[in-house]
């Protein structure tokens, strides 16, 4: 799944290209509308905090990052531990460093903007809508052709380079 972006001026064209993205066969759950806070979306697809945020890019560093830390805090136990250690604890430091770095890291990213979404604040808080549509790779071409062709008062801004997988 690929995420594509869009900006469209204003409701009724959002609501236009969410009804031709239904009718394409897109499920609400791949369809993600951000506004400016306290826009009335109607029956619109609100984004949810997973794309207004940055927890999952937050968790995935806090993942890595913690997990080093606790292979590195292991090792270092190793060398100082006086007599052989097996692998096994310095696994469960490594997990619980990966665990704690993920819970940690998540919840700062839930206070934090999305990265991705920022580069559009402006235009939301005059007005405008962002449409962020997550897709097959090879239905981006033939969606984003059709939502210019149909509005073109709509902007395509850009594609979103790998998306997670939906659970």
């Amino acid at each position: 799944m690929r995420r594509i972006y869009f900006l469209s001026p204003d409701i009724g064209t959002t609501h236009k290209i969410v009804d031709e993205l239904r009718l394409e066969g897109i499920e609400d759950r791949h369809i993600h509308i951000l506004a400016k806070r306290d826009t009335p979306l109607d029956d619109l697809p609100e984004a949810s905090e997973f794309q207004k945020t940055d927890f999952v890019p937050a968790m995935e560093r806090g993942a890595a990052l913690g997990g080093a830390t606790g292979l590195l805090a292991g090792l270092v136990g190793l060398r100082f531990a006086g007599f052989a250690i097996a692998g096994g604890p310095v696994l469960g430091v490594l997990l619980y460093g990966a665990t704690i770095g993920t819970i940690m890291s998540g919840l700062a990213g839930l206070e934090v903007g999305n990265s991705r979404v920022k580069q559009y604040s402006e235009a939301i808080e005059n007005g405008a809508f962002l449409v962020m549509i997550d897709i097959p790779s090879e239905r981006i071409d033939t969606i984003s052709q059709l939502i210019v062709k149909h509005h073109p008062s709509a902007q395509f801004e850009g594609i979103e380079p790998l998306m997670p997988p939906s659970y």
